[in-house]
Parts: C-alpha cells; structure tokens; sequence
C-alpha cells in the first residue's frame, strides 16, 4: 500500500537515495528545504529524519548538535506525524562492553571527537522521552555505495578517490583495523521496514560482519590496480562487531547485498 513520507536531510548521501527509493515503490515523498516552516505546520505522515553532519562535526560543533538535537526537538514537540525515525550511528558504541542495542553505552564529554555521538546520543534520548507514538531509532553502520562523499570521512570513499585520482592509494591505519560496513540499498530498505513495520524502539542497521582495511585494500587492487603504502607506525582501529540479532529476527533476509560492488569505483568521479 502506498503510504507518504516526509524525509528531513533529503539532500544528503543517504536522504537523496532514499527519497529515490521511495519514489520508485510508489509512495509520496515530501522534502523540505532547510527552514522550512510547513515542517511544523502540516501533517508530515511517515517522518525519516536523516539530517545530521559526519565528516565535518569537529569544525562545526553548533551546526552539528542544531541538526542532530535541535531540529529534531522542534519536530517532535510540534510536528503532526504518524511516525518517525529517527538516523543514528552505531559509532555511540566506542567504548561500550556490548553492541546490543540495549547496552549501556560510554561517552568522554571532554573529548571533542565524543561531540558526534552525543548529540546523537542526546537525540535518541528525546525520541523516547518525547512519548510520541511511533518514534524509532535506527543505529547505522558505515554505510557504502556508489555516489559516496569523500567529504563524510567515509574511508572507502577515500581509497577510491585516492585510488581513481593518482593510482596510489596512502593508507594511515594499519591494514588489520577493521570495521562494519553496510551496502546503501540494504540501509534504504531497511529504513522503510523499520518506519512502518519495526516492533522496537531501537535497530542496529549493519551488517554484523566485520571487514578489514586489507580487505578493501585488496579488492581495490584487483579492481582498479592501484599500489598501496601505509604509513609508518600507522595505528591500529579496532572496532566491536555489531549485533544485528534484533534485525535479523524480524527480517532475515534484510542483508542482500555484497559490499564489493564494482559500481563502488565505476560511478566514483576521480578529483583533476
């Protein structure tokens, strides 16, 4: 049944693919501008808030918590919706003994890199204090696909370019460090099934499988040729897995898609 969405953050890598998505299963979407007053004004049905900052949340402190925290509380204090999800990331595990979505989690406010998953943290906290019916949080992995911004951080993005623009890729961690990445089109879906279907308040969505920089490295090599230096003394990132146990029991085929996709570095632009 075709059903109407408003997306928050529709610009963005994630926003932009998934109002396409939508689109294309037949449901109506609505993408608001930045500012725009009819967000509060008019029934906003199925709400997926995907506005936030990744990359550059260290040089942007007050940009970062305005969209992580501060428009969200807006919505929901004043929004009509039917339900809403709202985007976090599973890096508010740093430091946590488990992965579990109900895991008690550690932050160090006095370290600027902590600002990320606080705000985010502290957004999750007014979804479920709001008390607003059909709000939920989605925790996302490090998700990749084709069209992916270098300017997020995103490491494989990086690589790519490196890869694509120079033929040498510079690798500033060591090659063992390893993390959890998610194809984009099993983030999209994902978000729809969590939207209108999730019986929790809270989703881990990754793929639960860990992949080492070597991993890439490797696979960037066969595809594209490239060499590789790593730099000396480069450190070594160790992140938990991520537990998707509660995904996987209410959609078991919600991971389809393999990460070496070659459309990974066919559809990347390489920098002049």
């Amino acid at each position: 049944m075709a059903e109407r969405f408003t997306v928050i953050g529709a610009t963005g890598y994630i926003g932009s693919r998934l109002v396409r998505h939508l689109q294309a299963l037949g449901h109506t979407v609505w993408a608001p501008s930045r500012g725009d007053a009819a967000l509060l004004e008019q029934p906003l049905a199925h709400v997926l808030y995907c506005a936030g900052l990744t990359g550059d949340f260290r040089t942007r402190p007050f940009d970062t918590v305005e969209a992580h925290v501060g428009l969200l509380a807006r919505v929901l204090q004043c929004a009509q919706f039917d339900s809403l999800l709202y985007l976090s990331s599973t890096r508010v595990y740093m430091g946590a003994a488990s992965t579990h979505e109900d895991a008690a989690l550690s932050v160090v406010p006095g370290d600027p890199s902590y600002l990320y998953n606080l705000s985010k943290l502290t957004g999750e906290s007014l979804c479920h204090a709001s008390g607003r019916p059909g709000v939920r949080v989605a925790r996302l992995s490090n998700v990749v696909g084709p069209g992916m911004d270098v300017d997020s951080g995103n490491l494989v993005a990086d690589l790519i370019q490196q890869a694509r623009s120079t033929g040498r890729v510079e690798l500033r961690s060591d090659p063992a460090s390893a993390k959890d990445y998610i194809h984009l089109e099993d983030v999209v879906n994902g978000l729809v099934r969590i939207a209108l279907q999730g019986r929790h308040a809270v989703y881990n969505l990754a793929s639960g499988v860990q992949t080492s920089h070597a991993d890439w490295l490797g696979w960037l090599g066969r595809q594209t040729g490239c060499t590789v230096h790593v730099a000396p003394d480069a450190p070594l990132q160790s992140f938990p897995p991520i537990n998707v146990s509660r995904l996987l029991h209410e959609w078991p085929g919600a991971i389809q898609h393999s990460l070496w996709d070659p459309l990974l570095v066919s559809a990347f632009q390489p920098q002049e």
